[in-house]
């Protein structure tokens, strides 16, 4: 009989299509427990990274609402970063495309303001840079706070769905930053998924490039009709 503690092989993964061969008990162990094989848990227990990712997303946005944050999240703003200190003001545009994408600014108006800024091409490469930092570092700090919460999930379209990106994890992310790009919900779900960083940065960076590229044109298509190039 197997000790307590051992979660080699047992309980066998088409049982529960949520565990992972190979990753150390402390990942399985609550999903088998989840799955009703082992102590029963309260959901506040259950949940409590998925809770702590709310809190921390509530916590932050209402930060960015009561001080002059979102002063500096306006189209305007963002050009007279980039204009003032060329290399600087690229720095700031980074680390705000990074603030932005977890208070749930829209990645388009990053790259509107590179490109009206910078022109198609640098303004492209511009956002393209900071938009693989800014979803790097959302995974960083919602895993941190959520680890993989999804996992936790007791609903057979989530574990069918994370089977699925199991599976083929570099394929599906870059599927998804083509349909989504930098959307921050999608950005919280891989991060809490427990995808490993390496194929959800690969995924990322071969993902982006064909919709900023679209957004490219499409933006300094209307900023030359608009004459505001």
């Amino acid at each position: 009989m197997r000790a307590a503690g051992d979660w080699g092989s047992f309980p066998p993964r088409d049982l529960l299509p949520g565990l992972r061969p190979g990753l150390p008990p402390p990942y399985n162990q609550p999903v088998a427990v989840s799955r009703g094989l082992g102590v029963r848990v309260s959901p506040l227990l259950k949940y409590r990274r998925l809770i702590a990712v709310v809190l921390f997303l509530a916590i932050l946005f209402a930060v960015f609402r009561l001080t002059d944050l979102d002063e500096h999240f306006t189209l305007a703003a963002l050009q007279q970063q980039i204009l003032e200190h060329r290399l600087g003001g690229l720095l700031v545009f980074v680390l705000l495309f990074a603030l932005g994408n977890l208070i749930q600014i829209p990645g388009w108006l990053f790259l509107a303001a590179a490109v009206l800024t910078l022109g198609r091409a640098l303004g492209g490469i511009a956002t393209y840079v900071a938009a693989g930092i800014s979803c790097a570092a959302t995974f960083v700090v919602i895993r941190f706070v959520g680890g993989d919460a999804l996992r936790r999930l007791d609903n057979r379209i989530a574990t069918y769905l994370l089977g699925r990106l199991d599976s083929h994890p570099v394929a599906i992310i870059v599927l998804l930053r083509m349909l989504f790009q930098t959307v921050p919900a999608l950005n919280y779900a891989l991060a809490m998924s427990g995808v490993r960083f390496r194929p959800y940065l690969i995924g990322t960076l071969l993902g982006l490039p064909l919709p900023i590229l679209l957004y490219c044109l499409f933006f300094d298509y209307l900023a030359k009709a608009l004459n505001l190039l």
